[in-house]
């Protein structure tokens, strides 16, 4: 088993995307929003043919800039929304491109709490030029109340400072990195860019608060022994809208060990001015804390940093002051290196 090849597991929701994609970046001028774009390039680069953009956005992947006829004609099957925006909305302004890729031919992939399917104009498009419409932030039914129940395998789960920083980047990079070392470690997603990568999981922040540890429970159940779900975070506890989400994920997936996850530099909590990014320090007591709700021998094994935009010499010096400080050891995951190889020692004992 590799780290991208998930146990079976019926009742998590599996999804077969059409590809080549066309990445579709809206009107984004902030890049953190563009991070299921980014996350696509990065992991599934293979799937990506280029990118269409509004004329205002003024962030870009560095994949081609293509017109959706273009792409149809290169070979794409569908265009994916690369935007995880504040309440996951699709605004009146992406209408006549979405529209545009559909009269094109191409499949719409999607990862909103606003759903294709419901937006009529779409619908109907879809439905007379004969193409799909892809909604995955949609929850499996009949999920369950979450029971606390202790199971067997072990679990890591990363953790962030704020969103968009790197926990899906993370918790992919630890998993494929440990089955390279014949780990039986898998990557699972729970959220819509990292289920756009392997082709299941559990959008999280979709499913009803009541059920969202269970939604966490299912997405690790139990597994032998020496098996390690590496489990994918999202928001963070310090995030003034999106820490319920990061609790219930907590809760439910009784993560043995977490990475917490940190861009140095950041200063404030994304889309939410007024509130400050909290220390590392901060997040590790915090997640123990939580944690030990459904699993009182949580420990945190390592910091993941995020130093992209930083010098080589740079990088290596906030890595270094940072594993010091903490006494835990400190990546980051794109830099690889020995460094990471640490944090692999860490994650894998």
């Amino acid at each position: 088993m590799t780290d991208l090849t998930p146990i079976d597991r019926p009742v998590v929701a599996v999804h077969a995307l059409p590809s080549p994609y066309l990445l579709f970046l809206g009107d984004v001028t902030e890049p953190g929003f563009a991070k299921t774009a980014f996350g696509l390039r990065d992991w599934a680069g293979d799937r990506c043919i280029g990118e269409h953009a509004l004329p205002s956005a003024t962030v870009t992947t560095g994949l081609e800039r293509l017109t959706p006829a273009e792409a149809a004609a290169r070979g794409a099957r569908a265009m994916v929304i690369g935007i995880a925006n504040q309440g996951g909305v699709i605004p009146s302004s992406w209408m006549p491109e979405l529209l545009a890729a559909i009269e094109a031919g191409l499949d719409l992939v999607a990862g909103m709490h606003r759903r294709l399917g419901e937006i009529a104009p779409l619908r109907e498009a879809a439905a007379r030029r004969g193409v799909r419409l892809h909604d995955l932030r949609v929850p499996p039914a009949d999920l369950p109340v979450a029971t606390g129940r202790k199971r067997l395998g072990r679990r890591l789960l990363t953790v962030g400072t704020d969103c968009a920083l790197g926990k899906k980047y993370t918790a992919l990079a630890i998993a494929r990195g440990l089955a390279a070392r014949g780990v039986d470690a898998t990557f699972r997603a729970s959220g819509q860019t990292g289920i756009m990568i392997v082709g299941r999981g559990i959008a999280i922040d979709a499913v009803i608060a009541d059920f969202a540890a269970g939604a966490a429970e299912l997405l690790s159940p139990d597994a032998p022994p020496d098996h390690l779900d590496v489990i994918e975070g999202q928001g963070s506890l310090f995030h003034p809208a999106y820490a319920p989400v990061s609790l219930a994920l907590l809760h439910g997936s009784q993560p043995d060990t977490f990475v917490v996850c940190h861009q140095p530099g950041r200063k404030g909590i994304l889309g939410t001015p007024g509130y400050p990014v909290p220390s590392i320090e901060a997040v590790i007591e915090q997640t123990v804390l939580a944690g030990r709700l459904t699993n009182p021998a949580i420990r945190c094994v390592g910091i993941s940093l995020n130093t992209g935009g930083m010098t080589d010499e740079a990088a290596a010096d906030v890595l270094a002051e940072t594993a010091a400080r903490l006494g835990l050891p400190a990546a980051d995951p794109i830099r690889g290196g020995d460094a990471f190889e640490r944090l692999l020692d860490a994650c894998q004992g």
